[in-house]
């Protein structure tokens, strides 16, 4: 599991994630997007903590399992604290805006044929490829 090759992790990922996003929904009813349910925490209704808490530790219990099972395959970053602050802040910002995630739109969304999930999940992308070629070419911090 650990060699796998370029093509066969991102298609087991995108398998998992596919996997989990029909199960919540055909099991609970509920849509898989992250902003959403880490918002249900900081303003939660009656009943709604645990399921949404439980998600949330299954995603960094996830990422942790991931890192100590194959260390390379995550990569690592070369950007300074400030800056991974300021993207995280600008992430939220968009996902404000956006009135919800990339797995929430991206998956979830675009799966349903929602046009609003289509046109979100499209200016992701854009916004996303024009700040790595601003990063990577222009010299931009």
């Amino acid at each position: 599991m650990l060699h796998l090759t370029p093509f066969v992790a991102p298609l087991l990922g995108g398998v998992l994630i596919g996997l989990a996003v029909a199960a919540l929904l055909l099991l609970d009813g509920r849509i898989a997007g992250v902003s959403g349910i880490l918002g249900g925490l900081v303003a939660p209704e009656p009943g709604e903590s645990a399921w949404r808490a439980l998600f949330l530790a299954g995603l960094v219990t996830g990422g942790f399992l991931a890192r100590l099972v194959a260390p390379r395959a995550l990569g690592g970053w070369n950007a300074s604290l400030p800056l991974l602050t300021l993207s995280g802040l600008l992430v939220g910002f968009g996902t404000q805006m956006a009135g919800g995630c990339t797995s929430g739109h991206g998956v979830c969304g675009v799966s349903r044929l929602s046009a609003r999930s289509i046109l979100a999940t499209a200016t992701f992308i854009a916004v996303g490829a024009a700040v790595v070629f601003s990063v990577r070419h222009a010299g931009l911090p």
